[in-house]
């Protein structure tokens, strides 16, 4: 499975970027992709998470401002950011993960806040 993520970069604060994660290979119909970000000397955290039922998760920091979703193929991930502000400034990695598999990781997009 390969993993690519787009739609980071310089961002005003109070900016709604969209970042964009395409997945292709061997995608299983039933799996769970993700967003991570990493502040720069920080460990790397969940963002939020989307089953390939739908079904969602988001870190409390994410709740109310960003949304994750899928398109109809199930093989693209978006992560809608809303409100930016310069702590959500991070390199935003994509997973890809299934039960009892290993979790793919996509190679990250900046996102930067600053005016």
């Amino acid at each position: 499975v390969q993993l690519q993520a787009s739609g980071g970069g310089l961002v005003q604060p109070g900016g709604s970027p969209r970042l964009s994660c395409a997945a292709s290979g061997s995608i299983d119909s039933i799996n769970v992709m993700g967003w991570y970000r990493q502040a720069q000397g920080k460990q790397r955290d969940l963002v939020a998470a989307i089953t390939s039922g739908g079904y969602t998760n988001y870190a409390a920091s994410a709740k109310g401002r960003f949304t994750i979703s899928r398109d109809n193929s199930k093989t693209i991930m978006y992560l809608q950011m809303n409100s930016l502000k310069p702590e959500d400034t991070a390199v935003y990695y994509c997973t890809y993960v299934v039960t009892g598999g290993p979790n793919y990781w996509g190679k990250g997009t900046q996102v930067t806040v600053s005016s």
